[in-house]
């Protein structure tokens, strides 16, 4: 089991099965979103997660199909859901425990911020479909 919260402690949720490999997406709304120079994301099944707090998240659709959901009183983003898909895109950020799962990529390396450098030996995706 892993967990994970905000920042204020009013959203917690766990998780039950796998969790994807590690991706660092540094595309524009990733970028704006979390105030930082990428977010570094996994995917969880829908099954696998599981909100355990009563504070329902606020939700922002940040691109056609895609919406962000997050604390409505801190402003943690928790994950991402697109539609028509069967897992969520969960921001690591918000982990309360450590991960057994392992970088795989950098994407939207296109929109990459121009006063950070990648540093390592990572794939450098320019975009991610």
């Amino acid at each position: 089991m892993v967990n994970g919260s905000c920042l204020c402690g009013k959203v917690q949720y766990q998780i039950s099965g796998a969790v994807g490999d590690i991706v660092h997406c540094h595309c524009q709304s990733c970028r704006k979103a979390h105030a930082a120079a990428f977010s570094s994301v996994a995917s969880v099944s829908d099954n696998d997660f599981l909100l355990t707090s009563e504070i329902p998240l606020s939700e922002f659709e940040s691109s056609p199909g895609k919406f962000r959901y997050f604390c409505s009183h801190c402003g943690t983003q928790i994950y991402a859901k697109r539609v028509d898909t069967e897992h969520i895109i969960l921001r690591l950020g918000s982990l309360d425990d450590d991960l057994d799962a392992k970088e795989k990529q950098h994407i939207w390396v296109s929109q990459k911020a121009s006063w950070y450098s990648i540093n390592g030996d990572l794939p450098e995706i320019q975009e991610f479909k």
